[in-house]
């Protein structure tokens, strides 16, 4: 069994999704997330991700805010 025949683990999508939003993909991961990857893990996992980016941006205008006002 070759390694794009293994199921990506949870590091390795999380790793995938991070490098998807960067736009830093290498094609190798990107043959293997299409091969043998499930769809959903994906979906989720950069929803999650979504969310935690937009809470640290809020999270971090807040802070500036409370700064200089």
């Amino acid at each position: 069994m070759t390694e794009t025949d293994k199921s990506p683990g949870p590091l390795q999508i999380i790793g995938s999704v991070l490098a998807a939003m960067f736009g830093v993909q290498s094609r190798r991961n990107q043959e293997r997330d299409f091969t043998s990857g499930r769809p959903g893990a994906y979906i989720v996992a950069g929803l999650i991700m979504t969310a935690v980016f937009v809470l640290v941006i809020v999270g971090v205008v807040n802070l500036v805010l409370s700064l200089v006002g």
